[in-house]
């Protein structure tokens, strides 16, 4: 449990050092939508091979891993609805704006994107003894661009960089106690609860992925993103097989 905490804690990390990016410098936009198209591709071949492909493996059969796959898809897509009315509807947005969503819109935004891969960090140890490191990659890579657009807003609309900071490690904290949370509660758990959980991860991050990160990189990049989304996914691909 402690070491999947400290992965998920390390995972959510580029929280923070996305917003020490943006007090930096100005954040240039192609270069952030290459960095959200990569990120996209590692995050697809994550979903294909540890969260759905490892399911069907845990379960032994389909049923449980499809009921989550579409259970998790169903609840970003209406979290993401609660949450964009909040204040935060374009919460990986890169081009900086001055926000007023308040720091609750914002923690939830952020909560909504990141506790499911967390949990499923924990998960992953759980199920295999090791931490997937793709997995790690892809989530610790899809932060920064929420991270940044985040943070150009919050520090254009007054607030200080402390505060930022403060903001950024508490949901970075959150992240790990929830990749320790999923290791600990499915500790013993059925074949299928598990495999409900992965797949569940897995479509709320699929959704994710075509509703904001992909179209937002395409808008910045232009088709150059293709590549760096066919990188991502060849990269993490890349890791898992010398993993085996």
């Amino acid at each position: 449990m402690v070491e999947a905490f400290w992965w998920g804690l390390f995972a959510a990390s580029s929280l923070v050092l996305g917003a020490l990016y943006v007090r930096a410098r100005a954040p240039h936009p192609r270069t952030l939508g290459l960095v959200m198209g990569f990120g996209s591709g590692v995050l697809i071949s994550a979903v294909s091979f540890e969260l759905v492909e490892e399911a069907v493996s845990v379960a032994g059969g389909i049923g449980s891993t499809a009921l989550g796959f579409f259970v998790g898809a169903l609840t970003f897509f209406f979290g993401d609805l609660a949450v964009s009315r909040m204040g935060v509807k374009n919460r990986k947005a890169i081009r900086p704006e001055p926000t007023e969503a308040s720091p609750l819109a914002i923690v939830l935004g952020a909560t909504l994107d990141g506790i499911p891969e967390s949990a499923v960090l924990g998960l992953t140890l759980l199920q295999t003894g090791s931490i997937g490191a793709s997995l790690v990659v892809a989530v610790f890579v899809s932060n920064l661009p929420e991270s940044i657009a985040a943070s150009n807003g919050l520090l254009q609309s007054g607030w200080s960089t402390k505060s930022v900071l403060l903001l950024w490690s508490g949901i970075a904290i959150v992240s790990g106690f929830a990749a320790g949370l999923g290791y600990a509660m499915l500790d013993g758990a059925s074949a299928d609860a598990n495999a409900f959980v992965l797949a569940f991860a897995g479509g709320a991050i699929l959704t994710m992925l075509s509703t904001s990160m992909m179209p937002e990189g395409y808008e910045h990049a232009g088709r150059s993103v293709g590549l760096a989304t066919t990188l991502g996914f060849a990269v993490a691909y890349a890791i898992n097989w010398l993993a085996d």
